[in-house]
């Protein structure tokens, strides 16, 4: 809502720069000196101070509390040139200038049961817009969504695929909202399999109650799958992984990740055989906790009932680029079959990073409670461009 407070009860923001990093630990401990000696200053009207009435530097830092004790000690450990709670600091890139931001969504595998229930109670912003989601979600399953995503009760449900689906979109949408309430928007987007729809949505494709149908569609139909399947991950070049695969049934290329990242599905027989090949090899080989074997031909019993839902849906021309997760080409004109593709074809995540670092985004975060796709993202990044991959979560 406008004026709702990001964070209630709010923390507050002191910034402090200067030309080197020597300067900038000076500036740190004049400043907590002098604020120590002056008990009577409102600490609100220091960081509006220090925003908006002094020259900005290359050496940044900024300092969080939620009062004036912790707020003097992140200045003592700028000042002392040791990392913090609640201190950022970092120095402007060569050449400055505004960088372009994207957006990467996280997919299931990266939920955790209490997930967001932090912020849900720091944050108006993402608990009004959390809510709404939730409710929408729960109206379309007829389940208790928020109360098993926030830990309320019945946590052991969490990684159930039809809430941790439906809660990582319910998540994803609320730290949009709180990104978007600090002045943080992006100008391009790509998600990792079912984040993808909440990249669709930041995308302005599709609209909030579209996207719940979605979601709610796919969380529902990929839990009445049988059981049974495995996925494992393989450090190892797609070409690799293609030319052991070929000839064996029952498994296949689930997702790339990197250049030497790539996750294998199916059934759990061979699975474990092809696995058995690069451990042999001596590659790390990693098996994944999950319910189903997704991307594989073990999900097609429910593509036919994923493409009817979407096939109702409204899909608009994106209002920021968004760098499909299917070839890591740039949506022009989303189509209801994209989602039947996408939920059944390899996520080619190493693809659309490596698109979005064309693009010019120089800045990557990403949207989702934990920091799954960071790791990933620097080895994901075309040779010709330089990236920073950063994480906003809970």
């Amino acid at each position: 809502a406008p004026g709702a407070k990001t964070l209630a009860p709010g923390h507050l923001a002191w910034l402090v720069s200067a030309r080197t990093t020597e300067g900038l630990a000076a500036q740190a401990g004049r400043l907590a000196e002098w604020v120590a000696a002056r008990p009577e200053l409102d600490l609100a009207d220091v960081g509006w101070s220090l925003a908006t009435s002094r020259s900005v530097f290359e050496h940044r830092a900024v300092v969080l509390g939620a009062g004036r004790d912790e707020l003097v000690a992140g200045l003592a450990a700028v000042a002392s040139g040791q990392p913090a709670p609640g201190v950022v600091t970092g120095a402007v890139r060569a050449g400055g200038g505004v960088p372009r931001v994207g957006f990467v969504f996280s997919g299931q595998g990266s939920q955790r049961a209490g997930m967001g229930a932090g912020l849900h109670a720091a944050s108006p912003v993402f608990a009004a817009a959390f809510d709404e989601v939730c409710a929408r979600l729960e109206g379309e399953l007829g389940l208790p969504v928020a109360e098993v995503v926030l830990g309320r009760g019945r946590a052991e449900l969490a990684d159930e695929t039809v809430f941790a689906q439906a809660g990582l979109f319910a998540v994803q949408v609320g730290l949009v909202a709180v990104l978007a309430a600090c002045g943080v928007r992006p100008d391009a987007v790509a998600g990792h399999s079912v984040g993808e729809v909440a990249a669709a949505y930041a995308a302005g494709v599709l609209s909030l109650g579209d996207a719940c149908r979605l979601v709610a569609a796919r969380g529902r139909l990929m839990q009445a799958l049988p059981g049974g399947g495995a996925m494992t991950a393989v450090a190892a070049a797609e070409a690799e992984v293609a030319e052991v695969l070929a000839g064996v049934a029952g498994v296949c290329i689930a997702a790339v990740n990197g250049p030497g990242s790539v996750v294998i599905s199916g059934d759990e027989d061979p699975v474990g055989r092809v696995a058995g090949v690069f451990r042999a090899r001596g590659r790390r080989v990693r098996s994944l906790r999950v319910s189903h074997a997704f991307h594989s031909h073990r999900v097609e019993p429910v593509l036919g009932g994923l493409g009817q839902v979407a096939a109702g849906l409204e899909h608009r021309v994106p209002g920021v680029a968004w760098a499909c997760g299917l070839d890591g080409e740039l949506a022009a004109d989303p189509d209801p079959g994209y989602w039947v593709r996408q939920a059944r074809e390899p996520v080619r995540f190493a693809d659309a990073v490596a698109r979005l670092a064309a693009e010019g985004v120089t800045v990557f975060v990403e949207v989702g409670p934990d920091g799954t796709l960071s790791a990933l993202g620097p080895a994901a990044r075309s040779e010709e461009h330089t990236s920073e991959l950063q994480s906003h979560h809970d």
